[in-house]
This record gives C-alpha cells, structure tokens and sequence, in this order.
C-alpha cells in the first residue's frame, strides 16, 4: 500500500522556496499539465513557467511561480528545482 504523503521541496536558484508534506502537487511541463499523488511513478520532467500548486493534507494550498527547471519524483519524494521561484 502506497504511503498517504508526499514529502515536497520547491527549490529556487539560491534558495529553499517551501519544504513539507503535501497529498497532491499539480506542475506545468513542457509536455503539458502534470498532477502527482502518492505512489506516482518515478519520472523526471522539465518545467514550463507557471504554477506550482502544492495542497496539504488539510486541503490548504500552497502556489509558487517557477520557471526554467525540472521537477523530479521518485518513492514519495517530490523536489522542483528551477532557475526562478518564489512564493505567490
């Protein structure tokens, strides 16, 4: 049984942008709109400019602006590096 939580970085240039335990992130890529829960497959993806959507396990959401990296999952373990982010 997959594990109920994500563990989430969002990484700018010179900076941690927001760390924590999250049930859903939703991410722009070049390839279109992408949506990650628990047990997703490992995958590694290049970031469009756009949102990152984080939502908490009490259904708060967190946003940030990224632009200009890549996002990568593997065992639960979402991290957003990108040239550009910050907090909306």
């Amino acid at each position: 049984m997959a594990d109920s939580s994500l563990k989430v970085s969002v990484v700018g240039a010179d900076h941690e942008v927001w760390s924590g335990e999250a049930s859903m992130v939703v991410a722009r890529t070049v390839e279109g709109q992408i949506g990650i829960l628990p047990g997703h497959e490992p995958m590694l993806a290049i970031l469009a400019s756009g949102e990152v959507r984080v939502t908490l396990s009490g259904g708060e959401k967190i946003v940030a602006e990224a632009a200009d990296g890549f996002l990568s999952v593997a065992n639960n373990v979402v991290t957003i590096v990108a040239r550009k982010a910050e907090l909306v």
